[in-house]
């Protein structure tokens, strides 16, 4: 079924709707603001469930709904974010167990994006990671699609040079 069907559902009321909604958007919202953050945060996830019920009702073209959840998304990520430059916490220690070289990989990897300018790490993850087109990622990011090209880019060149600074090696 449709997204823009089951959004329509749930504007009509439809609990079950609803959990079709969130069972087919949370694992995606999720790691958007994991990865958005660099650590998982149920609380901006359950911020960002919230505010889509509060406004699925006013929701005018239910065939949009990707880039409205993710500019809902993008913006408890900016509020967290802001939140945590006002105030910085101090640095955990990095313990990192002897894993599976793949799942080092995919660390250092996650580690490399996290240390990119935000907005260059958000356009590489709504692009790359969700799969999501550039004029989408313009809406969501609240830019023009030339800007998404150029911080897509950007950020492929900062995460190209951040990986081989950390020992990288394809």
């Amino acid at each position: 079924m449709s997204d823009e069907l089951v959004v329509v559902r749930c504007q009509l009321g439809e609990r079950e709707a609803f959990a079709e909604l969130v069972t087919a958007w949370h694992g995606r919202v999720e790691r958007y603001v994991g990865r958005m953050l660099g650590r998982a945060d149920d609380d901006v996830v359950q911020e960002v469930w919230l505010a889509v019920v509060r406004g699925l009702p006013r929701l005018r073209q239910p065939d949009r709904f990707a880039p409205w959840l993710f500019a809902i998304a993008r913006r408890a990520v900016m509020n967290r974010l802001r939140d945590a430059y006002a105030a910085p916490e101090p640095a955990a220690p990095d313990d990192q167990p002897d894993e599976a070289s793949a799942v080092v990989d995919r660390e250092l990897i996650a580690g490399a994006l996290a240390a990119l300018p935000a907005r260059e790490r958000e356009v590489l993850l709504l692009f790359h990671l969700e799969d999501l087109p550039l004029d989408a990622c313009a809406q969501i990011c609240a830019v023009p699609v030339g800007t998404v090209k150029s911080r897509l880019n950007r950020g492929r060149r900062l995460l190209r040079e951040e990986l081989l600074r950390k020992g990288y090696e394809a």
